[in-house]
């Protein structure tokens, strides 16, 4: 991973992305702790939810961050230009 100036817009990518995923992995920690403490079956049934869509979003924005951090790739040649 290449490392700019602070300001930069990977700099700020890059804060951005370590901010959501300590905000995902609160939201994930809760909704565990309730999917396994939870007062009542329904209780617990929508906690469930809550840490499915959460793990899913943590790994979308490895994902996405793992995209934006990958060198471009070469550019297709445009066949109509032959």
């Amino acid at each position: 991973m290449t490392r700019e100036a602070p300001g930069s817009s990977a700099s700020d990518l890059s804060t951005l992305f370590h901010r959501l995923n300590n905000q995902l992995g609160v939201i994930l920690a809760n909704a565990e702790l309730l999917e396994a403490r939870g007062p009542d079956p329904e209780t617990k049934a929508r906690a469930g939810q809550i840490v499915s869509g959460a793990v899913e979003a943590i790994t979308t924005a490895r994902e996405i961050r793992a995209a934006s951090e990958s060198p471009p790739s070469p550019a297709e040649p445009d066949p109509s230009n032959s």
